[in-house]
């Protein structure tokens, strides 16, 4: 099935992303499944992302006091381009699109003080330093994990179930062919990309995601990091670079965001993968750590265990529990890194090589099940996080701000919020969280935070599967 993005120019209205549910049509491939859809269920489609589920989030208007369905039609049909709405004129027969309007008009309720849209005022939504717009670029996506930008200015997109694609001028490609064996599943699959820092030269991708263990009689898998060119919709020259051990049959905690440093050394975490009092504090298994690798899958002379009897040489830190966010700040080269802890602790550390970053052994968190993990939050030999959410807000996807777009937040990271929907503007003095900012609340579960070649941020969403990007609005 053939899906397509459309790039919505107006301002949006904040209520497409406060409602996380499915913007208003965007993805035509949803159209004409069939004439049984009932107007609840078309509602609900296409409809209830910006208006609720309950259609409690419309405004008071005059078409709610009108006799018929004329204007409502009139509005489903050709669609309000100044406040985002697209026209469903192709996306509807005329039959279904009277009863969708009858369905809405009966539904609002009588008494209209309850009502209460959520949208801001022209669609802007502001924030301490900059006011911006969310503006949508590609909708019909499942739970985009990766993003990265190529020179010719397609957007190369990861999905986590295990499908590659390239979008550009509205359109979402087929799916990448010639992709590994993925384990998808659980938190499991094609996970992060990266290009390499010479990409104009080498064209080399980088993709992590959960590699399938195919000489196992059982469904097993680890971490995974190979890099391939793209040729003609196919991954060419393929080269594993990493595998992680001991591969498990677990579906979770797998981490593994991907960053270059200016040296050409490879970055990325992987989690604890479930067993966290079994692989975090050894350095005889690639789990619960954060390593470092040339760009060719090599092994940097100087990492800090390369030397050590019995330990994986690529190691970089240890003792982390599920790594979500690895970023190098564009002007000390220092590597950032976000995890998710228990429940509380989620963290934000500085990484350092050969550093214990504790875990399990300390945790501001808890177990799930409101049991106490352990007594310590610090202890002497394992270091602090410099920053940490408790409750959690489970930290996903990282970015330093860079260009000219939003110079106000220049350097600040930009940390999205799986778990309450919304992206964290963290702002650093030298190796030091000083203060935050919670931006674009309700905006859905974001999965990765990446900046755009334009300036601009661009924020992979997970139900609804979308992304889309924030553009600043000059300050009256």
């Amino acid at each position: 099935m053939k899906t397509t993005g459309t790039k919505i120019t107006t301002m949006l209205m904040l209520t497409l992303l406060l409602a996380s549910g499915i913007y208003s049509c965007k993805n035509k491939s949803l159209s004409r499944t069939g004439q049984d859809r009932t107007a609840s269920d078309n509602y609900l489609t296409f409809c209830a992302g910006c208006h609720g589920d309950n259609l409690e989030k419309f405004a008071a208007a005059k078409w709610m006091e009108e006799k018929g369905t004329v204007s409502i039609e009139k509005s489903i049909r050709e669609g309000i381009p100044a406040m985002g709405m697209p026209a469903f004129a192709s996306t509807f027969n005329n039959d279904e699109l009277k009863t969708l309007a009858r369905y809405v008009k009966n539904g609002i309720p009588v008494d209209r003080t309850q009502l209460k849209p959520a949208r801001t005022v022209d669609g802007i939504v502001t924030s301490e330093l900059h006011d911006f717009v969310i503006d949508t670029v590609v909708t019909g996506l499942e739970v985009p994990w990766g993003l990265a930008f190529l020179p010719d200015g397609r957007l190369l997109i990861a999905e986590r179930k295990g499908t590659l694609h390239t979008f550009a001028n509205g359109v979402l490609s087929a799916p990448i062919r010639g992709l590994p064996p993925i384990m998808a599943g659980g938190q499991g699959g094609l996970l992060d990309l990266a290009l390499h820092p010479d990409y104009n030269e080498n064209r080399w991708i980088y993709l992590s995601y959960s590699a399938l263990d195919t000489t196992s009689s059982e469904r097993v898998g680890a971490t995974g990091v190979m890099r391939a060119r793209l040729q003609d919709g196919r991954l060419t020259d393929q080269q594993l670079l990493f595998t992680g051990t001991p591969a498990t049959n677990r579906s979770h905690h797998w981490g593994c965001k991907l960053a270059f440093d200016g040296k050409g050394h490879l970055f990325f975490g992987v989690g604890d993968r479930g067993q966290h009092f079994v692989f975090p504090q050894a350095l005889d298994n690639t789990n619960g750590k954060i390593h470092r690798i040339n760009d060719d899958g090599t092994i940097p002379a100087d990492n800090p265990f390369v030397d050590k009897p019995g330990a994986i040489p690529s190691i970089y830190s240890w003792g982390h529990r599920n790594p979500q966010g690895n970023v190098v700040h564009p002007v000390t080269g220092e590597l950032w890194e976000s995890e998710h802890g228990p429940m509380g602790g989620d963290e934000i550390n500085l990484i350092r090589p050969g550093l214990n970053y504790g875990w399990p052994e300390v945790s501001y968190g808890i177990n799930y099940d409101g049991t106490i993990l352990t007594e310590d939050s610090v202890r002497e030999g394992m270091e602090q996080p410099r920053y940490q959410w408790t409750p959690s807000m489970a930290p996903c996807g990282m970015t330093f701000v860079t260009g000219n777009r939003f110079k106000n937040w220049r350097y600040n990271i930009l940390a999205g919020s799986l778990r309450f929907d919304y992206v964290e503007r963290v702002v650093l003095e030298g190796d030091r969280v000083v203060h935050t900012e919670k931006l674009a609340e309700g905006i859905g579960r974001v999965r990765n935070v990446v900046m755009g070649p334009d300036g601009l941020v661009y924020i992979g969403l997970e139900e609804p599967g979308m992304i889309v990007r924030l553009v600043p609005v000059e300050q009256k």
